[in-house]
């Protein structure tokens, strides 16, 4: 008698299937994210037409958001802010009672034991809507790296001053790393980690959030400084170069689409890895589900479970809240 393999002894009921995962969704493995906005409105609340389910919010408005989110099991998360008002240097970013700081200590007075990690970029904050400074008049879009890289470890001290539990810079300056770890050692910080957005992709995926947080440029791109789509050493030498100059976590982003940079870096390096299911990613899954295309709760869990199993140990994605309430994960 022919013996072939027989797959489906092991899968013939629910029981078997999960005994034989291998991969599997935890509440410790997502972040999730928000955008605070610096505003004399305590109950500021405004819908983001291009993520449904996703605010801007105050930070008392935020509060109460994560209030919710914790009573539901939530970790760890993640804050972009918006200011009242921008300039071209980004000053908002690095103030000391700007919208991410103040953000900070209100939830870490709250809730201390909750993971709060501050996005350090300078996009949000600049009048043009670029990552860095510009030279005078220059309408390209060419960031200067070396005066901004001064700004991005300005900002990521400011943000360890008012208790952030992990730096994650995502302007993708060269040497940034670098001056943010010898910027917070130098002041003490020399246990908080920094969680680098070193493999990040000039994506088109990012149009929604760029929206929500108002950071599209007002001319030119970020392809000067953000990675061509097209290129795999690129971003391992990215990572290299972080991890070199004391980035603990390195995150690739977007998610989905490079799957395959998960798990090269992951393969690769000996540090762990993060993954951002970003807001094109996020967006595309609401618009296919509520058009009835998909069914929406299988597919969120079947992209997270692809990331994973990649090789991300750490997800930051809009989703979290919702598995989290409806207690798809634990």
């Amino acid at each position: 008698m022919q013996n072939f393999f027989r797959g489906r002894r092991l899968r013939r009921n629910a029981a078997i299937r999960e005994m034989m995962e291998e991969v599997s969704l935890r509440a410790a493995d997502l972040m999730m994210g928000y955008i605070v906005v610096e505003t004399d409105d305590k109950n500021f609340r405004r819908p983001i037409a291009s993520l449904p389910g996703m605010y801007q919010m105050s930070i008392d408005q935020l509060e109460r958001q994560v209030e919710e989110a914790v009573d539901a099991g939530l970790r760890s998360l993640m804050l972009f802010g918006i200011p009242a008002e921008k300039d071209e240097q980004g000053s908002g970013a690095y103030a000391e009672n700007g919208i991410i700081q103040c953000a900070v200590r209100r939830l870490k007075k709250r809730w201390p034991a909750l993971q709060v990690v501050t996005d350090v970029c300078l996009c949000e904050y600049t009048s043009h809507g670029h990552c860095g400074l510009l030279a005078e008049g220059d309408r390209s879009g060419r960031v200067l790296n070396d005066p901004t890289r001064e700004l991005i470890a300005r900002t990521a001290l400011s943000h360890a001053q008012a208790g952030s539990d992990m730096i994650a810079p995502s302007d993708m300056m060269d040497g940034r790393i670098l001056a943010i770890r010898e910027t917070l050692d130098s002041a003490g910080f020399v246990d908080l980690p920094i969680m680098s957005y070193a493999v990040k992709y000039a994506s088109a995926y990012y149009g929604p959030f760029r929206d929500a947080a108002e950071s599209s440029p007002h001319f030119g791109d970020r392809r000067s400084y953000q990675m061509d789509p097209a290129l795999v050493t690129d971003g391992m030498r990215e990572a290299a170069a972080d991890i070199r100059e004391g980035a603990d976590i390195i995150m690739v982003k977007p998610a989905g689409p490079y799957l395959d940079m998960i798990t090269r870096v992951s393969e690769r390096f000996d540090v762990p890895v993060a993954a951002y299911q970003v807001s094109g990613e996020y967006a595309m899954i609401r618009a296919a589900a509520q058009n009835g295309w998909i069914d929406e709760e299988a597919v969120i869990l079947e992209s997270l479970l692809g990331i994973r199993r990649a090789g991300a140990k750490i997800i930051m994605t809009y989703f979290t809240e919702e598995l989290l309430k409806k207690r798809l994960v634990r």
